[in-house]
């Protein structure tokens, strides 16, 4: 059933908290969350404490930000007898449904400016585009599922004919470095199932993403006055790092790879003749691939310290693992978003994940947590655009989800 997009006055609350959301600086810092800081800016706290005081005077209950800065809060279960299912069919929730928690992240990406963002609505084909002035990014990642969680919570509180089992929210800092489930509250997060809305086109939705490792690789040379370099026996730890960078596999790069096809990507390299270091992510959707890729890089790792006399470490650091097998084990979490994209009018259409979600690492942990649309586009650019109409979807997703969850006892 369509709920949102019967009523204009919601189309236009979820724009106005999207170009508000939009509006608000909240860029993460990559450097700072690698050091443990989190939240790795101040601004994501500011983002997080104006969330959770909106939060609050919609009617939304435990509402709180966490000393890490999550924001954590719930709606209760909608217990009224005559309450209306899925479908808009009669039946209140059940004494035993269970609850589910939706997640989004506050920061916005550090390689694109996140900062003095002035959003500009347009008609284009039938559809409402929000874009930058295209001199920064959007932040459609992830404000459009932040923005899509928060009108759905609300129109349920707004109407109370909907059945829906209690519904828990967390809003986490540092998805876009990395560390977005670091410090996640599992002590306040009571449900046993979850869904990210941090997805793009309409329709999408991922059960399966990368396999993610960062590497980092060392080169130890021996310096020496360069006028003097071939008696002092100079070894230069920056020719080995070169060397190596340029020996990673041509045809699998982030540039040259699509579909179920890994990577290897060089992020950072630097260093002097005596000390020189490449840090790199390592990308496949199986495990034994990413097995094969660690020990490709070990091997010419050595190799190219080998060429130039240099001493090299390699230290291969887990960022999160491929949420597919943990979802398998729980069909029903992925069941039941079916269930609301059909009842919605939408047509499910299953993609991997070129990259991870906050959901990766939760489902690691238990919770199973598919990804659901949010009708965003172009992530990270200048060129980033949002569909008003898709992030609405994203939105009657939810509440339909909320539905199918009241009518189902386990």
């Amino acid at each position: 059933m369509k709920y949102l997009k019967k009523d204009s006055a919601w189309e236009e609350e979820l724009l106005a908290r999207f170009i508000d959301y939009a509006k608000t600086f909240s860029t993460s810092s990559s450097a700072a969350a690698d050091k443990g800081v989190q939240p790795s800016t101040e601004c994501q706290r500011v983002f997080a404490d104006k969330i959770a005081a909106e939060l609050a005077a919609l009617g939304f209950e435990g509402v709180q930000v966490t000393k890490f800065g999550y924001v954590y809060a719930y709606i209760p279960a909608n217990p009224a007898a005559g309450a209306l299912g899925a479908g808009g069919t009669a039946g209140g929730p059940k004494s035993s449904a269970k609850p589910f928690c939706l997640l989004a992240h506050l920061d916005t990406v550090e390689e694109c400016s996140g900062k003095n963002v002035k959003p500009q609505v347009k008609k284009r084909g039938g559809e409402t585009i929000v874009t930058s002035d295209g001199t920064t990014l959007l932040g459609g990642d992830d404000k459009a599922g932040l923005a899509a969680i928060v009108t759905a919570l609300h129109y349920l509180l707004s109407n109370k004919k909907i059945a829906h089992p209690k519904i828990e929210i967390c809003f986490s800092p540092d998805e876009e470095t990395g560390h977005g489930m670091d410090h996640v509250p599992l002590d306040l997060i009571k449900a046993k199932a979850a869904y990210t809305v941090d997805g793009g086109h309409i329709g999408e939705l991922e059960c399966e993403c990368f396999n993610a490792y960062k590497s980092e690789v060392v080169f130890t040379g021996k310096a020496a006055h360069t006028g003097d370099a071939r008696r002092a026996g100079m070894v230069n730890a920056i020719s080995a790092a070169s060397l190596f960078v340029q020996s990673l596999p041509k045809t699998e790069a982030p540039e040259t790879t699509d579909g179920m096809q890994g990577f290897y990507a060089p992020l950072e390299i630097g260093g002097t003749m005596e000390s020189a270091r490449v840090s790199l992510l390592l990308r496949d959707f199986e495990a034994d691939g990413m097995e094969a890729r660690k020990k490709t890089v070990a091997q010419l790792a050595k190799a190219a310290a080998s060429s130039y006399g240099a001493s090299v470490k390699v230290k291969h650091t887990q960022q999160y693992l491929n949420m597919r097998e943990g979802i398998k084990k729980t069909p029903f979490v992925v069941e039941r978003l079916v269930a609301a994209c059909k009842a919605s009018g939408v047509e499910p259409v299953f993609k991997p994940i070129r990259g991870g979600t906050d959901g990766s690492r939760l489902t690691e942990m238990g919770i199973p947590c598919p990804n659901i649309w949010t009708g965003a586009h172009d992530y990270h650019s200048e060129r980033e655009w949002v569909s008003l109409e898709q992030m609405l979807a994203a939105a009657d997703i939810i509440v339909n989800l909320g539905a199918i969850y009241a009518r189902i006892q386990n």
